[in-house]
């Protein structure tokens, strides 16, 4: 936890207000004037934006606190204040894509409780814990993905794929010819949605189930994740498949992890 710099807004010519949020992320009950600030190369016109900060201003004391993002850049970043951990104060979430075939995002939640800064979540704490995967094709036209750091295991039927594509990977008896593997791709989407409808947010996650290569996407990995209020931490609560052209069989059927 750090106590931020008080600095001005903005701190050089090149700063770009990238969005801006109202609401009391101190606990004051006192809304503050949350923006996102970052830099963009004048002689590019892809929209990436580095050096990205976030300034509050304590409307109470009228402070301005600047917090640098530690490699956090890319495109289109924007703010979403929510609450999610159930107490008086709004958390701050930052987003932004990747760019690149890979389709990834950066996703990050913040709190600034009694104007300390701590950072609660992101995709790449998430990936380290959370996504022990592995992606295999099984005989009779089905793919079985597992998550070892859940101990979950899922089933797709993929039997209504393209008869070519089929035809490439099993014989006329729907043995494979080869064995064949698949990925489970990082976070490419965190949303926040209230669905118990009691005001604090869980993070939906996606990440993308490809088979042969990038563009061959099997389905998408969904996981629910809240806060732990015991713990104080982010935690995953459920997991489910939903799959791009063809069923699931499994919805999370429990496995020993391997040691």
């Amino acid at each position: 936890m750090t106590t931020p710099t008080n600095e001005g807004l903005p701190e050089s010519a090149a700063d770009t207000i990238l969005d801006v949020k109202w609401g009391d992320v101190n606990g004051d009950q006192i809304p503050e004037l949350v923006y996102l600030v970052g830099q963009k190369n004048p002689e590019q016109t892809s929209g990436y934006v580095d050096s990205v900060k976030l300034v509050i201003i304590d409307r109470v004391t009228n402070r301005k606190y600047t917090i640098a993002l530690p490699d956090f850049a890319g495109y289109q970043p924007t703010l979403f204040l929510g609450n999610f951990t159930g107490q008086q104060a709004k958390q701050i979430m930052v987003s932004a894509d990747t760019g690149g075939s890979g389709g990834y995002t950066i996703n990050r939640i913040y709190s600034f409780e009694q104007n300390q800064w701590k950072k609660l979540y992101d995709n790449d704490w998430y990936m380290q814990n959370f996504s022990n995967t592995s992606v295999n094709y099984l005989d009779g036209q089905k793919v079985r993905i597992i998550n070892r750091s859940l101990a979950k295991e899922y089933l797709l039927d993929i039997s209504l794929r393209d008869p070519a594509y089929l035809n490439e990977l099993y014989d006329a008896n729907g043995k494979l010819k080869q064995p064949q593997q698949g990925e489970v791709l990082a976070v490419g989407g965190a949303f926040p949605l209230d669905r118990n409808r009691d005001g604090v947010f869980e993070l939906l996650l996606f990440q993308r189930i490809i088979g042969r290569y990038n563009a061959d996407t099997l389905g998408y990995l969904q996981t629910w994740v809240t806060w732990d209020q015991t713990n104080a931490v982010f935690s995953p609560q459920e997991q489910q498949v939903s799959s791009s052209g063809g069923a699931p069989l499994t919805a999370g059927r429990g496995i020993i992890p391997s040691q």
